[in-house]
């Protein structure tokens, strides 16, 4: 595998000899000091460039960083097409493992991505383009107060689908109730996350899927949490959602406590009731 060292050379030599790049500016968890460090983080790249469409009419320029393994380009694909207007990205793992997420984009949006993402660093400016940048912070992530009726809709939505897994359940149509699990679970953990931000006064990240989510909470929580992470089997998909009805309330309780926010207990005993019916005919 090649070094960091090597990486950051060859990312600068390439965009310094190509006159269309301008600047180049890096994102990401490198520059992030509440990530360990490990041999597959990304290089998250962006060239500042003067326009786009010679880039495209000779896609093999970006050999040049070297021998692929596989490659995406976002804004070219139809399953899950890119939204950002003007840009164009390559998402490149390389055969070394190295990974280089290169993203161009035109010099009109400089002030735009300096906007976007504290996780923000400027590598190489020929122009003097962009001003100096604040120290890079994780900031941008941080989980953010939940407005009472944020609070009260992912209390309602974790109820609301808790019933799509019971009928699942029921139907012995495992992979709907399966997928829909997993959308109860997403409820749970946006609630973990606010109450990670009561007790850490809202200044902390729990990460991109929570990979950040284990250090904040305790290991008995955290136990839990991994047993609502089943097979595609009755059982265990039936014993995963109760556990997390169990322990969501639990979470919701709190927040609620701590900023006075209301709590549907009727929609919660009512849901509950529905869950026990439906799924003692299983």
């Amino acid at each position: 595998m090649r070094s960091d060292e090597e990486m950051y050379t060859l990312i600068l030599e390439i965009a310094k000899s190509d006159e269309r790049v301008r600047a180049v500016g890096m994102n990401g968890s490198r520059l992030n000091e509440q990530v360990e460090k490990d041999s597959l983080q990304d290089f998250d790249i962006v060239y500042f460039v003067t326009e786009i469409a010679s880039f495209l009419q000779h896609p093999h320029w970006i050999d040049q960083f070297g021998d692929r393994m596989i490659m995406q380009t976002p804004e070219d694909h139809t399953i899950f097409p890119a939204t950002r207007e003007g840009c164009f990205t390559y998402l490149m793992l390389f055969r070394d493992g190295q990974r280089i997420d290169l993203k161009l984009r035109p010099l009109t949006q400089i002030s735009e991505w300096i906007q976007e993402d504290r996780l923000a660093k400027v590598l190489y400016d020929k122009d003097g383009l962009i001003p100096p940048l604040p120290q890079p912070s994780d900031c941008t992530f941080w989980v953010r107060k939940p407005s009472e009726k944020q609070f009260q809709d992912c209390c309602n939505e974790f109820w609301w689908l808790t019933t799509y897994v019971a009928k699942g359940i029921w139907r012995n149509q495992l992979i709907y109730a399966y997928d829909h699990l997993q959308l109860v679970r997403d409820m749970f953990l946006q609630m973990i996350a606010w109450e990670v931000g009561i007790r850490t006064n809202f200044s902390v990240s729990i990460g991109k899927n929570a990979t950040q989510l284990q250090q904040y909470i305790d290991e008995r929580l955290w136990e839990q949490l991994l047993e609502t992470y089943p097979r595609c089997e009755k059982d265990e998909v039936q014993a995963a959602l109760y556990q997390l009805t169990h322990l969501f309330p639990k979470i919701a309780h709190e927040v609620s406590h701590f900023f006075s926010y209301g709590y549907d207990k009727d929609e919660e005993q009512q849901v509950l009731d529905y869950l026990k019916k439906i799924l003692k005919r299983v």
